[in-house]
């Protein structure tokens, strides 16, 4: 065992001592070197969809056990859960007057289950809620994300306010992570079942990027034009890599800890 974690150690160690610039390229490039590993594995791509969605409610069914069998919601975030809901809630009305399919009744489960989390830190657990390090101002998101959505939103044939409120949602949830990130950063130690809720947001948070990315090579960029004209198109692909990038460097670190045999995550400065 300790033969085969030498490499392993080595290339972390000389990952650990590059540069800001040369970390970013070779995320990047894992990035599209796991892109192109899915294309060729899985053939029909809109299953990344439902993977994200899947993989999201896995992260919440962390939390739950983390409430119901610890009694404990500390090192999470309020504010985290609240804007989850918003969005999701955004996203099913659309879904219902827009379109209703399969993503409407998994993100109804999904809002059903962020709602008792909010519950739960509210009410049962308030005492164990970090709410001195749950700060981030959530009017920074939600107010430019409302303005972004009355700004650059789908050219369809759908009311503006379906148009509006469908573009909100997508802005919202690629920022919705952030007031968790900012508890993590100041506590700097981070337990276990929040590590693996948050690394779950980011593995779904890249399932949902390489679907819309692949989704626009298979189509040869035709579902840009479905999408809408102007900069709508690349707003929402946009929006997508924002949100797998903010948890990337988390996410470095939590398979970093895990490959050391470390259960609780410990976080250096600035990576959050």
């Amino acid at each position: 065992m300790k033969a085969a974690k030498k490499p392993i150690h080595a290339v972390t160690t000389w990952v650990r001592r590059q540069p800001p610039k040369v970390k970013a390229f070779l995320g990047v490039v894992s990035a599209m070197a796991a892109l192109i590993l899915l294309r060729m594995i899985v053939h029909d791509h809109d299953n990344f969809f439902v993977a994200a969605v899947a993989v999201h409610a896995l992260g919440i069914s962390v939390l739950i056990y983390k409430l119901t069998k610890e009694k404990t919601c500390a090192g999470l975030s309020l504010k985290t859960q609240e804007l989850t809901a918003l969005f999701l809630a955004v996203r099913l009305y659309c879904s219902f007057v827009m379109e209703f399919d399969i993503h409407t009744l998994l993100d109804s489960a999904t809002l059903v289950t962020t709602l008792w989390v909010i519950y739960m830190i509210r009410f049962k657990l308030k005492a164990t809620y970090m709410e001195d390090k749950d700060n981030f101002p959530i009017h920074y998101v939600v107010i430019p994300c409302a303005v972004l959505s009355v700004l650059f939103h789908p050219s369809t044939h759908h009311h503006i306010i379906n148009k509006v409120s469908w573009a909100f949602c997508v802005y919202l949830e690629s920022v919705s992570v952030l007031p968790q990130l900012r508890v993590m950063q100041n506590t700097k130690i981070v337990e276990p079942f929040t590590a693996h809720y948050v690394f779950a947001l980011g593995i779904a948070r890249f399932l949902s990027c390489a679907h819309w990315v692949l989704q626009v090579l298979d189509t040869r960029g035709r579902l840009l034009t479905a999408l809408g004209y102007g900069l709508w198109p690349i707003m929402v692909l946009l929006s997508e890599v924002i949100q797998t990038f903010i948890l990337a460097d988390f996410c470095y670190y939590y398979v970093k800890s895990l490959m050391g045999g470390q259960l609780v995550l410990r976080l250096p400065s600035g990576v959050v």
